[in-house]
């Protein structure tokens, strides 16, 4: 695969001027403002989509279209390891990496550590982190008058549990514990799964045009819905499964439009029905293997101990980075392939990255995209569910086939995707794809409800979608009940100069009569 031809180097600083052009654009959407309210957000213990979900749906979105175009743009980047020919000219190769690539996503994740230790140390607030504030409680003499709610909930723990000190107290979750040492080897457990996802995606990426190797990582929904369903014995109403199918159909036909496009020669160049199949098929058992991650994910950072989402996306990177290292990278050394002789060689790989500028500037863009792409899905995984990772998915192909025909006929062809007449079926399941996600996203407002219109197809599932906003409703009052009773206090200091409207014998009598019944 040398090549000594030096146009190719022009190319590839075009290709760096796509990065940065599109990379740019994306991460200029970002202010300081959408940051803000992520960062200083509460999480609602009820999983609806408020304005903090959809800006981090959005982000997420973002910065996963920088990743997805940054991915394909580096394997048509070209580059040289240092080694020249007879006539002195350097030999000139295509960087097709799947295997640096999957290392390069771990590498960035590791930042992810710095942010979680930055967080806690600087006590910032974050989604998934409670700062313990009982020493503050403690010191301003505040404490909660009991009621019959409360006496209850003390006696059943009491009684239950052998609990000292039941009575609940502001700061007191379970959250605030601090993160056992075993943690950090267990989450080398969705490292593993992410290893294997995204080597299984980038491997099936190289035979595929980036708007459908991102339509058929929408798959993942399918998967995490069954294993919800079978796995977690987590109940999934009928219209969810009514959204489920729609999704199996798009995957069909996007599929059935990369088939096409290739027997019919609109592919990309050089790249056979054969290989296209083999890469629909890698995608697939990728998309398998990283439903298997976002479900672990959330039944993580769910547990009584939790792992807050910095720390889980900085330690999957740290694991994952270790057995690139150690797994990963010695497979593909040792297993033949067209790279000097191994599917992937590890020492050429480094070469072309030292020797060539271009490829060192896409991969500190790269970088950088990886991490807020990841750090945004597992916020995303945090605050909703599993399901909505999978879902932010479906919604990129949509930018990624966007930006990817912007490049192609404004900015550059090598690097883009052209419009073929096969795109009018992967339009088709585009819709398709759309249209079951909103069918699952309900009763949600901006959803489809299927209620009998010609749309749903005669489908009429009034009585579920009534029966959840009733659950809804019932949750919202519980929130806002513990809401006010938490903020009922009163002073353990005497009443009479701090609080003249209520004495502290009304105070007592109170307490006693809230014991009492």
């Amino acid at each position: 695969t040398s090549r000594t031809n030096h146009p190719s180097s022009d190319i590839d600083a075009i290709g760096c001027n796509v990065l940065t052009g599109v990379v740019a654009h994306l991460i200029g959407r970002v202010s300081y403002h959408t940051i803000t309210i992520i960062i200083m957000s509460n999480l609602a213990n009820i999983q609806t989509c408020g304005l903090t979900e959809v800006i981090l749906f959005l982000l997420a979105i973002l910065f996963g279209t920088g990743c997805s175009i940054c991915s394909k743009t580096m394997m048509n980047l070209h580059g040289t390891n240092g080694t020249f020919t007879d006539d002195g000219e350097p030999v000139i190769e295509a960087f097709q990496k799947p295997l640096f690539q999957t290392f390069g996503m771990f590498v960035g994740m590791l930042f992810g550590l710095v942010m979680h230790w930055v967080v806690v140390f600087f006590r910032i607030p974050f989604p998934g982190y409670d700062h313990d504030d009982e020493d503050e409680n403690a010191t301003s003499g505040d404490v909660e008058i009991p009621t019959e709610k409360t006496s209850l909930v003390v006696s059943n723990k009491l009684n239950n549990k052998n609990e000292e000190n039941a009575l609940p107290m502001e700061g007191g979750d379970s959250s605030s514990k601090e993160i056992p040492a075993w943690m950090y080897f267990f989450l080398a457990i969705p490292a593993i799964f992410d290893l294997a996802a995204t080597a299984l995606c980038m491997m099936g990426l190289q035979y595929l045009d980036v708007s459908i190797y991102q339509m058929l990582r929408g798959s993942g929904i399918i998967f995490v819905a069954l294993m919800k369903q079978h796995v977690m014995k987590e109940h999934l109403h009928k219209f969810h499964w009514v959204g489920v199918f729609w999704n199996v159909i798009s995957v069909v036909i996007v599929g059935s439009t990369a088939l096409l496009a290739s027997s019919g020669g609109e592919s990309n160049a050089g790249i056979t029905p054969s290989q296209t199949f083999l890469g629909v098929c890698l995608m697939m058992a990728g998309a398998f293997v990283q439903s298997v991650q976002f479900v672990f994910e959330e039944h993580v950072m769910k547990m009584d101990v939790p792992a807050p989402p910095l720390l889980l996306i900085g330690m999957e990177g740290f694991w994952g980075t270790v057995l690139s290292i150690a797994v990963m990278y010695p497979i593909g050394y040792f297993m033949p392939g067209d790279d000097h002789g191994s599917y992937e060689d590890p020492f050429n790989t480094w070469a072309m990255l030292m020797n060539s500028k271009n490829i060192q500037f896409a991969f500190v863009i790269y970088f950088f995209t990886i991490f807020f792409y990841n750090l945004f899905a597992v916020l995303v995984t945090f605050m909703l569910s599993s399901v909505w990772h999978a879902i932010l998915d479906n919604f990129r192909p949509i930018t990624v086939w966007v930006t990817d025909l912007v490049i192609f006929y404004y900015i550059n062809p090598i690097f883009g995707e052209a419009w073929t007449s096969y795109s009018y079926i992967q339009i088709g399941g585009m819709a398709v794809l759309l249209y079951g996600t909103a069918i699952y996203n309900a009763p949600n407002d901006g959803c489809l409800l299927l209620e009998g219109q010609w749309w749903a197809f005669g489908i009429d599932l009034s009585d579920e979608y009534n029966a959840i906003r009733r659950e809804l409703e019932e949750a919202e009052a519980d929130a806002k009940w513990e809401a006010k009773r938490s903020d009922f206090k009163v002073r353990t200091r005497s009443s009479f100069m701090e609080s003249p409207k209520i004495s502290i014998h009304t105070q007592a009598l109170r307490g006693i009569g809230a014991q009492h019944n």
